[in-house]
């Protein structure tokens, strides 16, 4: 069976990378179809990708390209639709929730699109980028937004089968786009050198990974200033986050490995975690999988990866407020470490890859 990958661009490496390698550790020679490849943006991670098939579109070709990704928005969809897919039998599409790389010309081949989220631009949700604020952007965003919608819309019925990274990501599908689908968590590295290394936990928390708007690092800086207690961030800044602190407590660390990230989580007293209307949430479920609980905002996915009281705490308000008193509170418990590394088992990598296998073996024929 010809396979390829389609994914909406490779420029940072966040959970939708993550899944983007895993499926190509499944099938490795197939060709990975992008807008736009730019490894010099990929820090400690740009050799990922190094010896893969990329076929980029002419896109990559464009001056001042790495400034205009929010803008490509508009032509994308007319975009993926240039690639040629007549030697396949088989797309599956990572949809970050970016652009529409749905809308290819699929010919015979089966599509099965693994969606990580609808755009949240386009239905609402918290983005990277407050583009409501200006209020010329925020009339002319509207009307691009109406016109954007009906093109992902359609582009979604051009699907054969979803896959949903989360209950809550396939209620977004059923919603937007009438379509039923299939939850495969995301897969996440499990580390058994973590059973091994039981060492006493460090005095301090971590909080990281894609330093976005939405991910609210700002309060848990705020909050921990409030509290006192030593904190770390680790991971890139993205555009209109301007992290710092004057506490000698709070230490922005930047990007950083997988090993040294391994070792962060490893060693904190639990990951602390305050995204909106997260997707899914890979980072939590990378300190559970080392035995480290998570002290969370309830809101999206991780509603369903932590267990309140047994692998981590919730906190139900935006406000420092709210996660002071979680924190306070999580300083009470006590956590069985082998029992959160046991519950993160459900989203290893191997899991998702066997899950995939099926799922195509049963619908690929």
């Amino acid at each position: 069976m010809r396979v390829a990958l389609v994914h909406d661009y490779i420029k940072e490496y966040g959970g939708a990378e993550r899944v983007l390698e895993a499926l190509h550790e499944i099938w490795p020679n197939a060709p990975v179809f992008t807008s736009i490849y730019l490894p010099e943006f990929l820090g400690p991670h740009k050799n990922r990708f190094k010896n893969w098939d990329i076929r980029t579109s002419f896109l990559q070709y464009l001056p001042f390209k790495k400034k205009l990704i929010s803008s490509f928005r508009l032509i994308t969809p007319f975009v993926f639709k240039m690639f040629d897919f007549s030697k396949f039998d088989l797309v599956i599409v990572s949809a970050t929730g970016a652009y529409n790389p749905n809308m290819i010309n699929k010919k015979t081949a089966l599509q099965i699109c693994y969606c990580h989220t609808p755009p949240r631009y386009l239905y609402g949700f918290a983005t990277a980028r407050d583009w409501k604020k200006n209020l010329f952007f925020k009339v002319l965003g509207e009307i691009a937004n109406h016109f954007l919608r009906l093109v992902d819309y359609k582009s979604a019925q051009n699907v054969d089968f979803f896959i949903a990274n989360s209950r809550n990501i396939a209620g977004r599908i059923k919603k937007f786009y009438r379509r039923n689908s299939t939850v495969i968590y995301p897969p996440i590295e499990m580390n058994q050198e973590s059973r091994i290394k039981n060492q006493e936990k460090k005095n301090y928390y971590l909080a990281g990974g894609r330093l976005a708007r939405p991910k609210h690092i700002d309060l848990i800086i705020k909050t921990f200033e409030k509290l006192d207690l030593p904190l770390k961030v680790f991971g890139k800044s993205f555009a209109g986050v301007n992290l710092q602190s004057k506490n000698f407590n709070i230490e922005l660390l930047g990007e950083v490995s997988d090993e040294e990230k391994t070792e962060l989580m490893r060693n904190a007293k639990a990951f602390v975690f305050a995204a909106e209307d997260e997707d899914f949430g890979i980072t939590p479920v990378e300190a559970m999988s080392v035995g480290t609980p998570v002290v969370a905002y309830r809101s999206g996915g991780v509603v369903e990866s932590i267990v309140h009281g047994k692998t981590g705490l919730f906190f139900d308000q935006l406000t420092v407020e709210s996660f002071f008193k979680a924190v306070r509170d999580f300083g009470r418990e006590k956590f069985d470490r082998e029992l959160i590394m046991n519950h993160a088992q459900k989203f290893s990598k191997e899991r998702f890859k066997k899950a995939m296998k099926d799922f195509v073996g049963n619908h690929a024929k």
